[in-house]
């Protein structure tokens, strides 16, 4: 008996593969990426949290680290990312960088605070199989990483596994009208699947509570970058190691013909002379809360007491 994917399913070898690849180019083609990431650590200021340890999973090339040090000095941080080469790139990123960071910090803490910061400990490892142990972090980070994962709800629940009880989850993902010019443009050739599917505000705030977390705040804006042509858009596309990793994807070569008939749908588009293209980004934070049942299912009760007055 065999199983039918999905036509949208993504092939992890793939992914794992392109961004491989892309370690070397995708930080110059990152502008989206790091301007949701400062969003999102903005987001962070208005919430009370001193972690003792972090989680940026997802890590890439390191980009979010030297923020969440400068953020909260004391953390242990981890950075963790599917591909080999992005966390020796990271590496390669925290490691110059740690002599101007200290100075930085003993200006903000003064010397002998500064000389007890954790530097970060950067590995290799899927989001949906963390190699941690549970209970190990008080926060977990991770921008714009679970678009690449079929199922959600096995990093979610994999996330709630390795927080401390009342540690937060924050993170990004792109929305379904994400790429929708690219998508229409595509549909115009061929019934391939050409751009990932991506998962609904509302379904996301689902899955976080049936895999226990609680106080779930979802939220979405629209982000839109212009490129001159389809080349451009692609060839940043590929930069950023988002290629079509889906199991119904195209196999051979796209003919010239073909490649046309997607440009002249894409020009429909176009607006001031330049091509969008749209991003729906979602921020997403969600709490671990106390555990209700023991392990063999039997509810846990708490009792208060209270001082006679």
């Amino acid at each position: 008996m065999t199983t039918e994917r999905h036509p949208a399913a993504l092939d992890r070898r793939l992914v794992r593969r392109a961004f491989e690849r892309a370690a070397s180019t995708c930080d110059a083609a990152a502008v989206l990426q790091r301007e949701v990431g400062a969003r999102m650590a903005e987001r962070l200021g208005i919430i009370k949290l001193t972690p003792g340890a972090i989680l940026d999973a997802g890590c890439g090339t390191g980009e979010a680290l030297g923020e969440l040090r400068t953020r909260y000095p004391a953390a242990q941080i981890f950075g963790l990312d599917l591909a080999w080469n992005m966390t020796l790139a990271a590496r390669r990123r925290t490691t110059p960088d740690l002599a101007g960071e200290r100075s930085l910090l003993a200006r903000l803490l003064g010397a002998r605070a500064a000389a007890t910061v954790p530097t970060p400990r950067i590995v290799c490892g899927d989001i949906t199989q963390l190699p941690l142990k549970a209970g190990c972090v008080d926060l977990v980070w991770s921008n714009l990483a679970l678009q690449w994962v079929d199922a959600p709800p096995q990093a979610f629940a994999e996330f709630h596994r390795v927080l401390n009880v009342g540690g937060l989850l924050s993170f990004t993902t792109f929305g379904p009208d994400t790429l929708r010019e690219l998508r229409a443009a595509f549909a115009a050739v061929d019934a391939a699947t050409h751009v990932n599917r991506f998962v609904d505000m509302h379904d996301l705030g689902d899955m976080l509570v049936e895999t226990g977390f609680a106080d779930p705040v979802m939220d979405m804006e629209m982000m839109t970058l212009t490129y001159a042509d389809a080349t451009a858009l692609m060839r940043e596309l590929k930069a950023l190691g988002a290629h079509n990793v889906t199991a119904s994807r195209p196999r051979g070569m796209m003919g010239r013909q073909r490649w046309h008939r997607m440009q002249d749908a894409l020009d429909a588009f176009r607006r001031e002379g330049r091509l969008p293209a749209s991003f729906e980004v979602i921020y997403g934070h969600a709490w671990k809360p106390a555990p209700r049942v023991v392990p063999d299912g039997r509810a846990i009760v708490r009792f208060q007491a209270h001082r006679p007055r």
